[in-house]
């Protein structure tokens, strides 16, 4: 990150969920009060392993991307605010980010958060996660004589948030030769999913064959996943 060393803005979250927001649970943003002076972010991808007997070593077959990860620590001080009896405990600034791991009354979850740092220009950040707060370890290491809490450090853990649709956009799997998945839409037919997807209406059954399992196949539900298999299979 050495291209923002010389102006380097403070990181910001912003909770993407509204009613939170709407209702006073959660501020819409709000920033961190000194910068992580790190981050760590992780992917990994799920590899399964088929043992064949007499062979040196397993064939590897890729399940399923993971989610990735970021964590990060953050520091918060006030003792600014003198340290006798009027001083402010820093949970006034740690609570916020405490609360992005509790569940929320709407949504029966923890908020979908946005964490963005490093300004490029614009709306562009070097830094945009979209993601949930998988956990919060808050550690407390100053107090006045009444115990009041002037030091924090804040130890985050986001796990990435995407939804199948996305998912599914951002893949751009295009290919007629492997397989992919088809979220049906209102109006959708098998022909009219295979024109789209294979070019040629005619070539429903593939279709219809490879989600035999749906309850019918052939009476889509807005809403239903399809596996839109290779033509190659099908000769």
């Amino acid at each position: 990150m050495d291209h923002l060393k010389k102006s380097l803005k403070k990181a910001k979250i912003i909770v993407l969920d509204k009613e939170a927001v709407q209702e006073g649970v959660l501020e819409k943003e709000f920033y961190v009060q000194f910068n992580p002076t790190e981050f760590t972010r992780q992917k990994g991808a799920q590899i399964a392993e088929i043992g064949i007997y007499g062979i040196d070593s397993p064939i590897l077959q890729f399940i399923r991307g993971q989610n990735e990860k970021l964590t990060l620590e953050l520091f918060f001080d006030t003792t600014d605010s003198g340290m006798d009896d009027n001083a402010v405990s820093v949970t006034t600034l740690t609570n916020k980010f405490y609360q992005l791991v509790k569940i929320q009354p709407h949504t029966h979850a923890p908020p979908r958060i946005k964490f963005l740092w490093g300004e490029l220009g614009g709306n562009n950040y070097d830094l945009s996660f979209e993601a949930i707060v998988e956990s919060v370890q808050e550690r407390f290491t100053l107090f006045n004589s009444l115990g009041i809490p002037l030091r924090a450090t804040l130890s985050l853990s986001f796990r990435e948030y995407k939804s199948l649709e996305k998912q599914l956009s951002d893949l751009k799997l295009s290919s007629a030769d492997f397989s992919k998945q088809y979220i049906v839409q209102a109006g959708d037919t098998l022909s009219k999913i295979a024109a789209s997807e294979y070019g040629d209406p005619a070539l429903w059954r593939p279709i219809a064959d490879a989600n035999s399992d749906q309850a019918n196949p052939r009476n889509l539900i807005p809403g239903t996943v399809l596996i839109i298999p290779p033509l190659e299979l099908f000769g």
